[in-house]
């Protein structure tokens, strides 16, 4: 049985959805940030136009990498090798988010400084914890998968 397809799928799905989430959670509802709100405070309309363009781009390659995930879930699909586990997907969507966390999070936040999770604070406490959530998402990811392979195995070798 070969899982690397299916948990490749979920984990670029997770990536690209964890984008989703903070980019309409962060981004458009609380209106916290923007992906330059750090380099172009957010005092002007042009500043502001600039803001939406990049958070634009943005959710382009969220998009584009949920999209290219789909396709991937569709081609581990028409594999007969590749078990279907329902445990192995949802912990690689969770991996997946927590890898988007971490690196958008590291890199974003921390080394570029283009934003921080709520701006008017600068880096702070909620950099920390977005940092953090993407950590306990990929040990959660790891062990739920963990566990979907276990149950597949025990569940195939009885039939």
């Amino acid at each position: 049985m070969n899982r690397k397809p299916l948990v490749a799928a979920g984990t670029l799905m997770g990536i690209g959805m964890g984008g989703f989430v903070d980019g309409i959670l962060f981004h458009q509802i609380f209106q916290i940030h923007s992906m330059l709100s750090a380099k172009f405070p957010q005092t002007t309309v042009v500043n502001i136009e600039t803001s939406m363009v990049w958070d634009g781009l943005f959710h382009a390659l969220t998009w584009l990498t949920t999209a290219i995930s789909i396709a991937l879930l569709w081609n581990a699909g028409k594999q007969k090798d590749v078990p279907w586990s329902g445990q192995t997907f949802f912990g690689s969507l969770m991996l997946g988010w927590g890898i988007f966390n971490l690196v958008e999070g590291v890199i974003d936040h921390h080394i570029l400084g283009i934003h921080h999770v709520v701006e008017r604070l600068g880096i702070s406490v909620y950099d920390y914890c977005f940092l953090g959530c993407g950590i306990i998402f990929i040990i959660l990811g790891l062990v739920i998968i963990k566990r979907g392979t276990e149950d597949s195995l025990s569940s195939h070798s009885n039939k």
